[in-house]
């Protein structure tokens, strides 16, 4: 599979936990961060490394991931629904927006794919939905009609969630961003 270079940084929240805390040196005191939270970071840089890519864009970290299309739970409270990959549906495509500043993942976030072939035509458009799994992530199954390299456009809208801060200050993550994966190889493998 042919994919840009990338540079894969650790979260703040995996640099946290490696040197055992918010002192330096304090070898005695167990980091803050929960051993769940630092698996989930590990976990999705993992997965990033080995089936997608990162790009930064102003406040926002933008990684995706391709997988074979998956299945999930549909519905909510004690409704629940397993659905099972729909016929033509051949790609599970990830979207993990994290803030820049904390590599937070952001939640609440308005979140759309295009896969675009290499004529520029787009071929599967769709809105992700935001998922509970090993991390947090936003994602759908898109029918892809041949394998090749296509290009993958995301685009974030601002964030839903209130804001605290002070009258005087500048509010995080007002706008959305658009970011692009380029040659990303699509095949009926995932």
């Amino acid at each position: 599979m042919r994919r840009p270079a990338l540079a894969l940084a650790a979260t703040p929240l995996l640099a946290l936990a490696a040197c055992g805390g918010a002192e330096a040196g304090a070898e005695e005191h167990a980091s803050p961060v929960p051993d769940g939270v630092v698996e989930q970071y590990g976990t999705l840089d993992d997965e990033v490394k080995e089936r997608g890519g990162r790009t930064t864009a102003g406040e926002w970290t933008v990684s995706y991931i391709v997988e074979a299309a998956e299945p999930w739970f549909e519905g909510h409270g004690q409704h629940e629904k397993f659905r099972e990959p729909a016929s033509g549906e051949t790609h599970h495509i990830e979207i993990i927006p994290t803030e820049t500043s904390t590599g937070r993942i952001v939640p609440d976030v308005p979140v759309n794919v295009q896969v675009i072939d290499e004529k520029g035509a787009v071929v599967d458009e769709q809105r992700l939905n935001f998922y509970y799994s090993a991390f947090f992530h936003y994602a759908n199954n898109f029918s892809v009609p041949a394998d090749g390299s296509y290009t993958l456009r995301a685009t974030l809208g601002a964030p839903t969630f209130l804001r605290h801060g002070e009258e005087s200050e500048q509010p995080a993550l007002t706008e959305g961003a658009t970011v692009t994966f380029e040659d990303v190889e699509l095949t009926r493998e995932g």
